[in-house]
């Protein structure tokens, strides 16, 4: 697998430089200025690769592109029903031996009327669903999250050594277990799967939004695998995030913030699925 061969070659680094470059808009300003370069010699192709690039880049930014790729082009598991929560919150309450895994999702720039970092809005939902559903069921916490490739110097701390902060001191929740190591999905799954291992769980509930779950969900499930074949960890998905604006169909051809980080989000799982999976 590439990402596995950019690790082992010590290059994981560059993995966020590449995704800059493969998501949009750049693939199409790249065709843009590809078409501008060749006004003179061929005009009409010229013409063709600025309208393409034009096209694909408001047709990016509409939700009802990030709608067609969330659906068709990732398989997003439905959130938890009232009848599952219940069903966890039984074999919780018997002794079963379950935990609730959030992932991180990053760690935004200290903010100077907090005077400390905060999470960003991706990683803060994700904590947010695993509070509630810690409340709903009783099962313990474990945040997964460590510096990522983009940040991995330590002037600040782990995401996860954040996320028990303001799990504790906003949500009133505290967690069980921290995983600051991780720089990826990958180290998410491994890492987390190796304590909760030794803690004797035998399931996880996994929390993330829906467009990252089915990744998250191979990693999980490969690593329990690893870690005891003969008898692995089971993987519940915990998936939330999915709800979509509403509003007429014209909304959705209307090119939106919105629609363009969906966009982008999905465009990115979807290659990172290929790159590592294949």
């Amino acid at each position: 697998m590439f990402a596995d061969w950019l690790t082992s070659a010590g290059l994981a680094g560059v993995k966020p430089v590449l995704a800059a470059f493969l998501l949009p808009p750049v693939p199409f300003l790249a065709v843009a200025l590809a078409g501008a370069c060749a006004t003179r010699t061929h005009p009409r192709v010229a013409r063709a690769l600025v309208i393409l690039a034009c096209v694909a880049t408001w047709l990016c930014a509409c939700s009802g592109v990030s709608r067609w790729l969330e659906t068709h082009g990732l398989d997003e598991p439905t959130p938890l029903t009232l009848p599952e929560r219940e069903a966890l919150k039984a074999r919780a309450a018997a002794g079963e031996p379950l935990a609730i895994v959030v992932l991180g999702g990053g760690v935004d720039e200290p903010a100077p009327e907090y005077g400390s970092p905060n999470l960003d809005k991706d990683a803060y939902e994700r904590l947010r669903y695993a509070a509630w559903l810690n409340h709903q069921t009783g099962i313990p916490i474990l945040a997964s999250g460590g510096r990522g490739w983009e940040a991995p110097d330590a002037a600040n701390p782990p995401e996860a050594e954040r996320t028990a902060e303001l799990a504790r001191s906003e949500l009133g929740t505290p967690l069980r277990w921290i995983e600051p190591d991780s720089r990826d999905t990958h180290e998410n799954a491994v890492n987390s799967v190796a304590i909760l291992r030794k803690a004797g769980i035998r399931e996880i509930v996994l929390v993330t939004h829906g467009s990252h779950m089915p990744r998250a969900l191979h990693e999980f499930r490969a690593a329990a695998a690893a870690a005891s074949a003969s008898a692995p960890i089971r993987i519940t998905p915990a998936a939330m995030g999915q709800a979509y604006p509403g509003g007429s169909a014209l909304f959705r051809w209307m090119p939106s913030a919105t629609g363009f980080q969906r966009t982008r989000v999905a465009w990115r799982e979807m290659l990172a699925a290929l790159v590592e999976h294949r």
